[in-house]
């Protein structure tokens, strides 16, 4: 300890002299300043204790993503989304499947296909209208939905594109002043980004609804091709037991060469799915793999991963055949 001013040393003759008193309370004085000190601390770490206690048993977080159980949600996930409040109305999906990549700048060159990642088959026809057609669509719908999310689905399939089928589309819906919002100015559309065919499309894009507002659709509207609608509602739906009376298909066909199109989808998309329902086989898994050159893969084990046994179901002869649906349980058969 310090030496204390001269003025407030004790002397030996006087022992209780006024010096001496002095002295003892200034000590007093510094003592009761460093139990108060003490004191604050020891409340706080009591409080900051508390509050760990209420957080880590309280299940869950303002946002709604688990914290413990068999579908915990890691910490670097659930903790850097800013979920706004409105998303919890949100219980409808409006999906728009991409199928190529739009590479402009000007909105008015939209139609023009060499602003367009397309394969030789795709050229002509008035596809990229159907295009363009399905994207306002399904902003439409949204529009009029202020209880759904659109989401473009789509990875990135081509070599020579920078970006995804999804984030094309919505760079398109999004300089074409399509995009619908929340009535606090929050998007109501967002991209999934990793599907590589039709089945895809629809299982990540639930997922990616369950991403994007932490909870599971109760309906589900797809914006695609005529043509492809007994794919998605005879079968991708089926495969999901998603609920036919909860499922909608707007189908929308490109203008010209509708037969050779039609013929097209029957062998190459409807008629392999017949034969192996989860497109994990043969044919349809060398398709994934030719429109996956980037090596991308989804995040949806860690933000869904009630959909995991679903996500890596691809029966074979041990359960039955290509064709048997997956047994689990999913999150839907609980949705009211």
């Amino acid at each position: 300890m310090l030496p204390l001013p001269v003025s407030l040393t004790s002397s030996s003759r006087h022992p209780r002299s006024r010096h001496y008193r002095s002295t003892w309370d200034v000590l007093r004085t510094r003592a009761r300043i460093t139990n108060l000190g003490f004191l604050l601390l020891a409340g706080f770490a009591a409080f900051s204790f508390f509050l760990n206690l209420v957080w880590y048993f309280g299940g869950s977080d303002e946002h709604g993503y688990p914290h413990e159980g068999p579908h915990a949600a890691p910490r670097g996930i659930w903790e850097t989304l800013p979920r706004d409040p409105t998303l919890e109305d949100i219980d409808h999906l409006i999906m728009v499947p991409g199928h190529a990549i739009w590479k402009g700048t000007d909105l008015e060159a939209r139609l023009d296909e060499d602003q367009w990642v397309l394969e030789p088959y795709q050229r002509g026809g008035g596809r990229v209208s159907a295009f363009f057609r399905h994207i306002a669509a399904g902003a439409e719908l949204a529009r009029d939905d202020e209880h759904s999310l659109l989401v473009f689905s789509g990875g990135q399939t081509r070599p020579s594109s920078t970006t995804t089928e999804a984030e094309s589309y919505m760079r398109l819906a999004h300089i074409s002043n399509l995009i619908p919002r929340t009535s606090s100015d929050v998007l109501r559309a967002t991209t999934e980004n990793y599907a590589l065919d039709s089945y895809q499309n629809l299982v990540f894009s639930i997922a990616r609804f369950h991403e994007y507002t932490g909870r599971w659709p109760k309906r589900i509207t797809v914006v695609g091709y005529e043509m492809k609608r007994r794919r998605f509602t005879e079968l991708h739906r089926a495969a999901l037991r998603w609920p036919a009376d909860q499922f909608e298909y707007v189908g929308i066909d490109a203008e010209g060469h509708k037969d050779a199109a039609q013929q097209g989808e029957l062998q190459n998309g409807y008629l392999p799915y017949t034969q192996d329902t989860y497109g994990c086989h043969g044919l349809l898994l060398s398709k994934r793999r030719a429109r996956n050159p980037f090596m991308r893969y989804h995040s949806y084990y860690s933000s869904a991963p009630e959909l995991g046994p679903l996500l890596n179901w691809c029966p074979g002869p041990s359960e039955g055949g290509q064709t048997v649906a997956y047994p689990g349980p999913l999150p839907w058969s609980h949705v009211k």
